[in-house]
C-alpha cells in the first residue's frame, strides 16, 4: 500500500514523536490519481497543511512512480472513524510495523534522452534551510567545496562523523540536491547502509547482482549513511568495497556518515577503514546554545511561528542533545499553543515542555555530575570531593564544579557545600579556571564537551 510505504519513509524523516503525534493516527485511501489523508479534526488538518503535506506529497509522487499526484488532507466525519492521538488504526500502524521495510523504488524520469536513477532526496534539506554554528560550519563548508570539485582527491571520499541527530544527513542532501540542481541528468543515489545491505541481498536472491553492481558502480554520487552498520554483514562489506574502490578509481564522489571517526571502527573491514581516510574526515559537533536558538527561530520563520527569542533561549538551554529532539520541543510547544489558542510565550513553553524539564531535573543534579565525572576520569568518588589537592584530583574536581554551575542552576553555596562543605568563592575560582582551561587547553576542553555530552543525552 501507497501508505504503508510513505509512513516508512516519514518515520526515517520526522523526529519520533511529530511522527507518533501526528503522522501515524491519519488514515488513508487511494481514489485514481489522489492518496487522501483523514484526520481526526480541523486543527490536526490545519496542522499536516502547514507543516508536512508538502513532504508527503513529495513523497506519494515519488513511491507511485508519478500514479498519485495529489495529496489531500480531509476531516473524518464518517461515524467511529475519528481517532485520538493515541489510537493507532489498523490501516497504518499494523501494517507498517509487520511489513518489511520498502526501499525507494527506481524513478521514471527522462533527461537528455537518458535515464537518471535518483534515490529518494529529501527535497527539504537543502543549504538554504541548513543552520550553521561553530559546531558544523566546517562540514557545510566543505561539502560546499565538493560541489565546486566532485570526485577530487582531497575531500574524495568526504567522511562526515559525530552523534545522531546532528545534520549529517541534512548535508548529505544538501550535496546531493544543489548537484541535481547543478546537472539535473547526473546520477546520485542517497541509501543507508542497511538499504545497502537489503539491495545486495535482494540482488542475490533474484539473480541480478551484475545489474546491481552496474546500478552502484555507474554513479556520479554515492552518499550511504550510518556506513558503521555494514558490521558483520561479511558479503554486503566485501561488495561495498569494490564498488568504493570503483568509484573512486572513477573520480566519482562518494560521501559517508557515522556515529564515530574512521579509525574507531574497529569492527569494520581494516582495508575499507583505511580507504575512508584517505579523503577527508570531518566532525559534526552538537550545537552550542546560540546555534540552537538560530535553529528554533530559522525553523519557526519557515513555519510562520511567532517565537519570540525569550521563549527560544528557554527551549535551547532545556534541549540540547541533537536537532531532531530541538525540533520535536518547538513542534510540542506550537501544537499546544494552538490548541489553546494562545501566543507562544514562557508558560506556554513550560506547559509543553514539563516532561522534558522533569527529567532533566531528576538527571542533571550536582550528585549525578559527580558521579560521570569520577567514572570519567577513573578516580575515585571519595577523593575527588574530599580535601586532597593534588592535580590528578583537583582538576576532575573543579571541571565538576563548573559543569554543576552551567547545568543545575544551582548557587556557589549549594555546589560547594556538595563539594564537601567548600566555600562559595571556592567554587566561583573554580568556574573562572574552568573557562580559562577550555580556550587554553584543547585536552581539557574536549574533556568538558565529551562529560557535557554523557550528562545531557
Amino acid at each position: 500500500m501507497l501508505w504503508t510505504d510513505c509512513l516508512t519513509r516519514l518515520r526515517q524523516e520526522l523526529s519520533g514523536n511529530v511522527f507518533t503525534m501526528w503522522i501515524r493516527p491519519l488514515i488513508a485511501e487511494e481514489l485514481n490519481d489522489t492518496l487522501r489523508l483523514y484526520a481526526p479534526n480541523p486543527y490536526w488538518t490545519r496542522y499536516i497543511q502547514e507543516h508536512h503535506l508538502e513532504l508527503i506529497s513529495i513523497l506519494a509522487e515519488q513511491l507511485s512512480e508519478g500514479r498519485v499526484c495529489k495529496v489531500e488532507i480531509l476531516v473524518d466525519s464518517r461515524p467511529g472513524a475519528i481517532l485520538s492521538a493515541n489510537e493507532q488504526p489498523a490501516t497504518t500502524t499494523a501494517a507498517l510495523e509487520t511489513a518489511p521495510v520498502i526501499k525507494p523504488k527506481k524513478e521514471k524520469e527522462e533527461v537528455n534522452g537518458k535515464n537518471s536513477r535518483k534515490r529518494l532526496l529529501n527535497p527539504l534539506f537543502t543549504f538554504s534551510l541548513f543552520v550553521e554554528g561553530r559546531s558544523n560550519q566546517m562540514a557545510a563548508e566543505t561539502c560546499r567545496k565538493v560541489l565546486t570539485q566532485p570526485g577530487a582527491s582531497q575531500h574524495n571520499p568526504l567522511f562526515l562523523y559525530g552523534p545522531t541527530g546532528l545534520g549529517k544527513t541534512h548535508l548529505m542532501h544538501a550535496v546531493g540536491n544543489a548537484l541535481l540542481q547543478a546537472k539535473p541528468n547526473a546520477r546520485v543515489m542517497y541509501m543507508t547502509a542497511e538499504s545497502f545491505v537489503q539491495d545486495f541481498v535482494k540482488s542475490l536472491q533474484q539473480g541480478k547482482v551484475e545489474e546491481f553492481k552496474k546500478n552502484c558502480r555507474s554513479l556520479d554520487l554515492l552518499l550511504v549513511d550510518d556506513i558503521h552498520l555494514l558490521a558483520g554483514k561479511e558479503a554486503s562489506l566485501v561488495e561495498f568495497f569494490y564498488t568504493f574502490n570503483a568509484l573512486l578509481d572513477e573520480s566519482k564522489q562518494i560521501i559517508l556518515t557515522s556515529d564515530r571517526y574512521p579509525k574507531e571502527l574497529t569492527e569494520l573491514d581494516p582495508r575499507l577503514v583505511s580507504r575512508f581516510s584517505w579523503g577527508l574526515s570531518v566532525g559534526v559537533e552538537p550545537p552550542d546554545i546560540e546555534t540552537r536558538i538560530e535553529i528554533l527561530l530559522k525553523k519557526a520563520e519557515s513555519n510562520d511561528v511567532d517565537l519570540p527569542r525569550n521563549c527560544a533561549l528557554f527551549i535551547a538551554q532545556q534541549v540540547v542533545a541533537n536537532v531532531r529532539e530541538l525540533e520535536g520541543a518547538l513542534n510540542k510547544v506550537v501544537a499546544i499553543s494552538r490548541f489553546k489558542g494562545t501566543p507562544i510565550d514562557l508558560d506556554v513553553v513550560r506547559e509543553s515542555l514539563k516532561d522534558v524539564l522533569a527529567i532533566r531535573a531528576r538527571t542533571i543534579s550536582t550528585e549525578n555530575i559527580q558521579r560521570v565525572v569520577s567514572e570519567y576520569f577513573r578516580i575515585p568518588l571519595k577523593e575527588m570531593i574530599g580535601p586532597k589537592r593534588t592535580r590528578i584530583y583537583a582538576r576532575p574536581r573543579q571541571l565538576a564544579m563548573g559543569l554543576a554551575r552551567e547545568l543545575t542552576g544551582d548557587s556557589f553555596p549549594e555546589i560547594g557545600m556538595a563539594f564537601g562543605g567548600r566555600d562559595h568563592s571556592t567554587v566561583m575560582h573554580a568556574c573562572e579556571k574552568v573557562l580559562s582551561l577550555r580556550e587554553e587547553d584543547p585536552i581539557f576542553n574536549e574533556d568538558y564537551k565529551n562529560l557535557q555530552r554523557l550528562l545531557q543525552s
